[in-house]
């Protein structure tokens, strides 16, 4: 099978990758440099003279530019040889030329084998973010059904993040909806408990969810351990992909009590089966003949892709989740999809079959890396034929859809950012939109907030909260409050400086400021601005209009009287959302603050209280104000606190803290 060792890279000319040195025509040579940049003249004499030291053998290059950013992440068999083919002055992508151009230098590690080149370049990549490579942008975790097999009683869960617990994880399921969906089948159909062990603990009677029939209700003995244990043995059977099996025996026993006219307890094992059934009925595509297999279609459309991964495992469709990773447009499908799979391994494992819908060059390097990771043999291919095929085509069907839906949505969004330029003086189209707006109670656990939007819509990994931390401002002082957000926020972004060379990236530093206020909130706002002499940035507020009504709001912009939008005016709906997208923020993260002010306890205060103590402690006396209350002698007498803690926390309430 051919194979090309960095996908991104030039390819590979004889001569060109010889051993001793990299070797052209001179003639050749000549012509080339009467034609090509000057820029690029100096990125090969850069990567000319980093080529001499290049390791004979596998490993991972880095490109870099004049200002230390690394503009590209590289593996290769042998990094020399790699190396070489950038020397060429021309014959190169203009994505490839403009990066030779930025070169200033290039870093080198060798690794033994291949793999271990790949594993490593997936997670330079992911940690560097470098502007010339593939990127996959969305890492999320994905949540998974857990079984504890730390209880007597196992927990029936969903989990995400790492894998502290024991126990054994079913998944990956492409979307909380989903897993919430399968984990409420589940325990119609085995009865597992889903209720923290604490909870479990002090339970003296069952709960509600023994008594809607979604729990054997364990913790007070509804249902012996032993019996327990085989409900527990039946839901790890299904999920591994014994269902039909689990399904039979189920079926068996039902008529076996009808038989025995035990009618009642054929009715729970009929409702058992039924849910049984609504698992497996309600995934969409379920396969016939593959137990277990990751899908990954791809689809290139107006310069964007789109990558859709499909999850079966136990004959069952476990969900679906798009990606839209950022690559140049002049990639083919297979680059780009080859360099996704090694940052979406690097996070995830996989399942024995993995399915694609274009052949990519390192389909054997990603068997040897998945099957040492999973300990066992994953084959990776690319179906013509046969239900494998179908599973493909279904989900290259469900990638165009997807990328068709945001290649619209981004038009629209572009259209209203073009909009709101106009609306507010700005000659371009603006790229980034922050939005501002405070959140107190009273005064107390004050909140700015900023939500920013940009061609893609709202851009949550963006947001940001500032917790006020002047306290000689007037409880309650909106203007204080905003000085204090804008003053913070563009002094970072002048200390951190604009990291906007790449043309491609979204931008940090905001074209359009947008403050929820009236007059007194702008004028606030541009004090802030000019103070910080801050260029370039627009700024608007939006007063709410008579009686709060929306349509009715007042604008305030730098050179004009302040006006108001024709109610229909699509311009005015966009500032609407956006408005109450920066409110709906800013309340949430207030009154998760005020939560958890709420449920303070005193003693997580005093320092040297652990959690032991403090169960002791409230376990002896009840609650926080008694302890506060009680007498240094008694405090002394709790188990497990000496006489120091005793003295620390009766000093501590006797202090008033």
């Amino acid at each position: 099978m051919m194979r090309n060792n960095d996908r991104d890279a030039p390819p590979e000319e004889d001569g060109v990758l010889d051993d001793d040195a990299p070797e052209v025509d001179a003639p050749a040579e000549a012509e080339q440099a009467d034609q090509t940049p000057d820029s690029v003249k100096r990125g090969v004499a850069v990567i000319k003279g980093h080529w001499k030291t290049a390791p004979n053998g596998p490993g991972v290059y880095r490109m870099v530019n004049e200002a230390g950013e690394v503009l590209y992440v590289g593996k290769a068999k042998n990094v020399r040889k790699r190396v070489a083919s950038y020397t060429r002055l021309a014959g190169h992508v203009t994505r490839i030329a403009r990066m030779i151009a930025q070169t200033a230098s290039m870093i080198f590690i060798s690794v033994e084998t291949e793999t271990e080149a790949l594993l490593l370049e997936a997670n330079l990549i992911k940690q560097l973010k470098p502007r010339f490579n593939v990127l996959m942008r969305d890492d999320k975790s994905f949540p998974y059904i857990l079984i504890a097999k730390d209880h007597a009683a196992p927990q029936i869960a969903k989990h995400r993040g790492a894998r502290a617990r024991r126990g054994d994880y079913f998944g990956p399921f492409a979307s909380v909806w989903a897993v919430n969906r399968a984990l409420n089948a589940l325990q119609r159909a085995f009865l597992l408990r889903s209720c923290a062990d604490s909870f479990y603990e002090n339970r003296t009677r069952p709960c509600l969810l023994y008594q809607i029939k979604r729990c054997a209700g364990p913790c007070t003995g509804e249902i012996s351990l032993d019996d327990y244990a085989e409900l527990v043995r039946e839901a790890r059977d299904f999920l591994s992909g014994k269902s039909i099996s689990v399904r039979e025996t189920l079926a068996r026993e039902m008529t076996g009590a009808a038989e025995r006219l035990e009618f009642e307890r054929a009715a729970r094992l009929r409702d058992r089966i039924a849910a049984l059934s609504a698992i497996q009925g309600a995934q969409g595509i379920n396969p016939r003949t593959v137990e277990e297999a990751d899908v990954f279609a791809i689809h290139k459309d107006a310069g964007r892709f789109c990558v859709e991964a499909f999850f079966f495992r136990a004959y069952q469709n476990w969900g679906n989740r798009a990606y839209f990773p950022r690559a140049d447009a002049s990639l083919s499908e297979s680059e780009v999809l080859g360099a996704f799979l090694a940052q979406f391994y690097g996070e995830h494992p996989s399942a024995r079959l993995v399915l694609l819908s274009h052949a990519v060059d390192d389909a054997a390097l990603f068997e040897d890396m998945l099957s040492a990771r999973l300990k066992r043999r994953v084959e990776v291919a690319s179906p013509q034929r046969g239900e494998k095929r179908e599973l493909v085509e279904q989900a290259l069907a469900n990638a165009r859809q997807t990328l068709g839906r945001k290649l619209a949505e981004d038009a629209s969004q572009e259209r209203l950012l073009g909009a709101l330029g106009a609306v507010f003086g700005i000659e371009k189209t603006p790229r980034r939109v922050e939005i501002y707006d405070n959140s107190h109670t009273g005064g107390r656990q004050s909140i700015g907030a900023m939500v920013v939007a940009g061609p893609a819509g709202f851009m949550k990994a963006h947001y940001r909260t500032f917790n006020i931390k002047n306290e000689d401002m007037a409880p309650g002082d909106d203007y204080a409050m905003m000085r204090e957000v804008l003053s913070r926020r563009f002094a970072r972004l002048a200390r951190e400086g604009e990291k906007d060379a790449d043309p491609d990236a979204f931008p940090s530093k905001p074209d359009l400021v947008i403050v929820d206020g009236g007059r007194g909130q702008f004028d606030a706002a541009r004090e802030v601005l000019r103070s910080l002499e801050v260029e370039g940035v627009a700024l608007a507020s939006i007063a709410k209009g008579r009686d709060r009504d929306a349509g009715r709001e007042t604008f305030f912009v730098e050179g004009k009287e302040p006006f108001r939008l024709p109610p229909h005016d699509p311009a005015l709906y966009f500032v609407q959302r956006l408005r109450d997208e920066a409110h709906r923020f800013a309340i949430g993260t207030h009154r998760a603050r005020r939560k958890k002010e709420f449920v303070k306890n005193p003693l997580d205060e005093i320092a040297g209280i652990g959690p032991a103590r403090k169960r002791a402690l409230l376990h002896a006396f009840g609650t926080a104000k008694a302890i506060a209350a009680a007498a240094l002698c008694d405090l002394e007498k709790v188990p497990g606190v000496n006489k120091a803690t005793a003295r620390l926390v009766f000093e501590h309430f006797q202090r008033g803290e």
